[in-house]
């Protein structure tokens, strides 16, 4: 909280004395977190131990993070505060705030720190937490999320530290390369971290279409990069590359780019009458910002008819690869289950064969798929529930059924006037914001390792 509390002197703005305010009260309470765990005896994480702490940091972390929007700018309810930092932290980009243009550097640049953090705990945690723990089928990639050159399995520690190199480096070439496209220095620095946390947060209203054509194409290239599994970045810095180019996950991944780009903008130019340039970055910026589930905007896409409303609901539904940054339920989990589909008919047709279900060369224990399949319920259970609650609190049908999808999937932006691109979470009531704030933590951390910490049997030892 220094560094923007910094940038309000520098701007004079007149924010400082509330950032210094919530910065001494984090403080404080970290100090007393300390005192009071630091007797404790040294050793690893039990698995309960992993989701306590996992689920804790991402409710803890946003209660402190909205500190500076209660005591600074915009001087906000502690419910709009929780929402845009939880937005923030999980790198969802649904917000409360409007009146971007005019707002104080401090806040934004604040916003962009809270989702570049948040990026880059939630890869730790996917690489190594979701696997240890055995969520939704991550368990099936326990074994590769250490596979770098050596027989000795690095530390947390290690990981984290390539991880962090590797997040830094991206960063940095990705605000260069905004610079270089004519974003101002602090506009490249702030949606450089939006973009490598696949979060969203902007600094204008207009999100990405304040900016030049050559910046959404930079743009394009980084979050399609952001959403790519962060431990094939890990084993090309130590000189492993094959691994990149034969990742069934990352082909497909790039495949749904490229074909759902390619319908849209037939659709743009066919129906939309739209410029063949425009309408093809249109296509791709819209749909790698959907998939990534990062959220950015160069137009209001809700404007475009019901079968480019149907691509983007699609395509953001099923979000990027595992172990990045990106939302969403991925897409080996659509794999693993559309060859499991395909084992089920071959089954069908030859009753006595054997058809193991195999996923990147590796068979698929039957765990790992019921797990998936416990996810896929929950995921659509939990938005047909929050749809359903947020339209007995008299919210309209378009936002009701997209906004529950634009926060569990982390993208962001909804559908229709009020939550889509154009709009924003503001005109909830108070109970949609925290139930939608809860959609998000719920959909960042794969919904059981949140769930699991309300049964019973999980506190029995």
């Amino acid at each position: 909280m220094v560094v923007p509390l910094v940038v309000d002197l520098w701007e004079e703005d007149g924010n400082a004395p509330g950032i210094a305010l919530a910065s001494f009260l984090t403080l404080l309470a970290g100090l007393a977190m300390v005192a009071t765990t630091r007797r404790r005896s040294a050793g690893g994480l039990d698995r309960r131990q992993a989701f306590l702490l996992t689920v804790g940091v991402w409710i803890l972390l946003p209660a402190f993070g909205g500190l500076p929007f209660i005591f600074g700018a915009p001087g906000v309810s502690f419910t709009d505060a929780f929402f845009e930092a939880m937005s923030g932290m999980t790198t969802t980009g649904s917000t409360v705030f409007s009146k971007l243009d005019s707002a104080p550097a401090g806040m934004l640049l604040w916003r962009a720190m809270l989702q570049w953090f948040g990026g880059l705990g939630i890869v730790i945690v996917a690489i190594v937490f979701l696997p240890m723990m055995r969520i939704g089928g991550m368990q099936f990639f326990r074994a590769a999320a250490f596979d770098l050159p050596g027989d000795v399995i690095p530390r947390v520690t290690e990981v984290a530290g390539d991880l962090l190199v590797i997040y830094l480096g991206l960063t940095a070439a990705c605000t260069l390369g905004y610079v270089v496209t004519g974003l101002s220095l602090f506009d490249a620095i702030c949606h450089s971290m939006a973009t490598l946390s696949t979060g969203g947060y902007g600094t204008h209203d207009a999100s990405f279409g304040a900016f030049g054509a050559a910046a959404q194409y930079v743009s394009v290239l980084f979050m399609a990069l952001s959403a790519m599994p962060f431990i094939r970045f890990i084993q090309i810095m130590h000189g492993r590359t094959r691994p990149l180019w034969t990742d069934s996950q990352i082909r497909a991944y790039l495949g749904i780019i490229v074909v759902a780009s390619a319908i849209l903008s037939v659709v743009l130019i066919g129906s939309e009458r739209m410029p063949v340039e425009p309408a093809i970055r249109s296509s791709l910026f819209t749909i790698t910002s959907l998939v990534t589930t990062t959220g950015f905007a160069n137009t209001d896409y809700g404007q475009w008819g019901g079968v480019a409303a149907a691509v983007c609901y699609v395509v953001a539904a099923i979000g990027g690869c595992t172990g990045s940054t990106t939302g969403a339920a991925k897409v080996f989990r659509f794999q693993v289950l559309f060859s499991a589909l395909v084992v089920q008919i071959r089954h069908l047709h030859s009753p006595h064969g054997v058809f193991p279900l195999r996923y990147q060369g590796r068979e698929v224990e039957p765990e790992v798929l019921s797990s998936i399949m416990g996810f896929f319920l929950i995921y659509v259970s939990a938005m047909s529930v929050t749809s359903i609650l947020l339209s007995l609190m008299g919210v309209d049908l378009t936002t009701s059924i997209s906004a529950p999808l634009a926060t569990m999937t982390n993208v962001g932006p909804g559908l229709g006037d009020v939550i889509g691109p154009a709009g924003n979470f503001a005109s909830l009531p108070d109970a949609g914001k925290w139930l939608l704030a809860i959609g998000m933590l719920l959909g960042r951390l794969e919904f059981i390792s949140v769930l699991v910490l309300f049964v019973p049997m999980f506190w029995q030892r």
